[in-house]
């Protein structure tokens, strides 16, 4: 199949400034994003068919070759190997729109080689993710070598790896390309210890448990997550380290269900409840309020109280409660209250019963027209 144009992809002219180009692939990132289409193949497909469009067009000589020669360059190597800035570039994007809390994985850009990446999977009541809280964690991790710090060499030497020259690459000629890896003698980082530390072996890194107080906002919503910059593994012998990526459950409540900023719950009501009308208290996350229910109320009726949801992390307003009416059926019923009922259903004898069960009636005519069609 052939490749659409990559102007088409990402929804812009030929003649697109750089700014309007960036912003065209942060909506098509966002709106394809794994994260956000989970086991939607066509919409990973379309996120991976946007960032090879964004890593051509962001590059202003891919970009020439790409103009002059379309898809062909690159498919020739015109380009210059791979293009430009990767998946890496997702971190920082995301980063622009969601601050500290955003829904993809990413990375950082390119640069020098740094620590791992850790997550870390905090449980939180529906209490706690609406309201905010602050809470400690402890996080098993590699961490700087306090001995050499960081250096990996127990006498403080560090020398130039002598395979690529400080480079922490090596380029290897097969064929008609030149391939490029990190270096097999220094894993990367460009230098050599000839006197490696005794407490962490020359790797700069020592294993501990991390202990970090870990603030989660107001209106965070389950599998939301935050990142710690700086506070993931250390880097080998001295380079950056990777971030923490602290990853919100919520567990089930009692009461509510949420649904993005809205929140659902069932009122319990009693048959006289609903035929007379009546005033009842329903729980809300800012305390209790009356809930108006008018007479000859059916159960499954669902009221609205507005802006008693939830004002999640992204949004301004808060959502809404959605309080749905379950009519009780009384049970454990005394010989006075027995006696009552059955004077009560007495009165629903004859024809004039049916206005007083719309929903009864109405079955009841469509199962004489079923038996009806059946015996026809």
């Amino acid at each position: 199949m052939s490749k659409r144009d990559y102007y088409e992809v990402l929804g812009v002219a030929r003649d697109v400034d750089d700014e309007t180009l960036k912003k065209a692939y942060r909506r098509c990132a966002m709106k394809y994003h794994p994260d956000r289409n989970p086991g939607d193949k066509t919409a990973e497909a379309a996120f991976k068919e946007c960032k090879e469009a964004y890593e051509v067009l962001s590059d202003g000589g891919k970009r020439r070759i790409y103009d002059q020669h379309g898809h062909a360059a690159f498919e020739q190597g015109m380009g210059g190997g791979n293009p430009g800035p990767g998946f890496a570039d997702m971190g920082d994007i995301f980063g622009d729109i969601f601050g500290n809390i955003f829904g993809g994985g990413g990375g950082r850009a390119r640069g020098p080689r740094r620590g791992a990446d850790v997550g870390y999977v905090m449980e939180l009541d529906l209490e706690e993710a609406v309201a905010g809280i602050e809470r400690q964690i402890h996080v098993p991790t590699l961490s700087t070598c306090g001995r050499c710090k960081g250096s990996g060499s127990e006498d403080g030497r560090v020398e130039t790896c002598t395979t690529c020259q400080g480079r922490g690459q090596v380029r290897m000629q097969r064929g008609p390309f030149m391939m490029q890896s990190p270096c097999p003698q220094c894993g990367g980082a460009g230098k050599s210890v000839p006197n490696p530390c005794h407490e962490c072996h020359g790797q700069g890194r020592v294993h501990e448990e991390k202990t970090l107080a870990v603030k989660i906002p107001a209106g965070v919503d389950n599998g939301d997550r935050i990142r710690l910059a700086g506070e993931g593994e250390a880097g080998p012998a001295g380079t950056p380290p990777g971030d923490l990526y602290v990853e919100v459950r919520v567990r089930p409540h009692d009461i509510f269900e949420r649904d993005g900023d809205d929140l659902h719950c069932e009122v319990p009501i009693r048959i006289s409840q609903a035929a007379l009308g009546d005033v009842v208290r329903v729980p809300t996350l800012g305390g209790e309020v009356e809930l108006r229910i008018p007479a000859e109320t059916q159960t499954g009726k669902v009221f609205r109280l507005r802006d008693k949801g939830v004002k999640s992390v992204r949004s301004r307003q808060p959502g809404d409660l959605f309080c749905k009416v379950v009519v009780e059926t009384p049970v454990n019923l005394t010989p006075q209250q027995r006696t009552l009922l059955e004077q009560f259903e007495s009165t629903f004898a004859g024809e004039g019963a049916r206005r007083h069960s719309p929903k009864s009636s109405t079955f009841l005519d469509g199962v004489k027209g079923f038996w009806d069609r059946m015996v026809s």
